[in-house]
């Protein structure tokens, strides 16, 4: 793990870009673009066009780590190349961005209200080339749909045991029990969140950090405990189906909490557009949510 990014996650100000959209979200990303799926008949040209679109994000002039402290991106991502260098490379080399890889395999189907991720039996070896490529950290995502303890649990007991793999690896986890902006038990899944999250930092040995990706919380500062434990490197937060600009104003009232935006970050962004103005509502964007991150 590099010192120079450690120290960048840790305290430097500015949000995390969040481009790591999977085999499932990719043509609801892609037609958010302006890409139609008629513009691509196999997965294999869809990826394409999605690396393309990942590729003009990253290589625009307005993407640096001046304000963007890290980018999360899909192990396809990180195999392929940008402008000749592998993309993690990329990132860190030419942008000075702190590169983070998705490693989750997706979700089982809902069981007691949460939905728990699908087995990881080749994680060695991605962490492996992970290590390889220069990447910092990884992120995996499970979700809560509803405030039941059993389910909250089972989340946040198999995020931590995949965790401390990852940390075995010399990687630094995000860890993200995403709670649905939808569940109508928003705020009792959150305090179970909380409290699971609490007890499970504890286990921890004190030369160990993670991360945490949450759901902007119904309460202010909700999770300002975790913002000041010496444990957690970093808590993100997840714009999940909010706009961007109502994410950005949830966030803005959470102190300490910085983005990790995904679609709300490439939200106006679009095919058609000139690079010009593809760069100015990029800016934009990356602009706002930035403010929104150092309050």
């Amino acid at each position: 793990m590099s010192t120079e990014q450690y120290e960048k996650m840790k305290s430097t100000k500015g949000f995390v870009a969040a481009l790591d959209q999977s085999g499932g979200s990719t043509p609801k990303a892609l037609m958010r673009y302006g890409v139609e799926e008629s513009a691509y008949s196999t997965e294999a040209e869809m990826f394409d066009l999605i690396h393309e679109m990942r590729t003009r994000i990253i290589t625009s002039p307005v993407f640096t780590g001046e304000r963007i402290l890290g980018s999360i991106l899909f192990e396809m991502t990180m195999e392929r190349q940008i402008m000749g260098m592998g993309s993690a490379e990329y990132l860190w080399q030419v942008k000075n961005v702190v590169p983070f890889l998705k490693v989750d395999k997706g979700l089982e189907p809902e069981a007691e209200g949460a939905q728990v991720m699908k087995p990881m039996p080749d994680l060695d070896a991605v962490l492996a080339r992970a290590r390889s490529h220069g990447v910092f950290g990884t992120k995996m995502r499970s979700v809560i749909k509803l405030g039941n303890e059993a389910g909250v649990r089972a989340v946040v007991d198999q995020q931590f045991e995949v965790a401390r793999q990852i940390l075995a690896a010399g990687l630094v986890p995000i860890i993200e029990p995403e709670i649905d902006i939808h569940s109508p038990q928003k705020r009792a899944a959150e305090d179970l969140l909380k409290a699971a999250l609490s007890a499970q930092l504890d286990d921890l040995a004190d030369d160990q950090v993670v991360m945490f990706k949450l759901t902007l919380p119904d309460e202010d500062n909700f999770y300002a405990e975790f913002v000041d434990h010496p444990k957690v490197l970093r808590v993100v937060a997840l714009s999940g189906g909010y706009t961007r600009a109502q994410a950005d104003d949830l966030l803005a009232r959470n102190n300490g909490v910085v983005a990790s935006f995904s679609r709300a970050l490439t939200e106006g962004l679009s095919a058609q557009q000139s690079q010009e103005e593809f760069d100015a509502t990029l800016d934009s964007s990356i602009q706002s949510i930035y403010e929104a991150s150092i309050t």
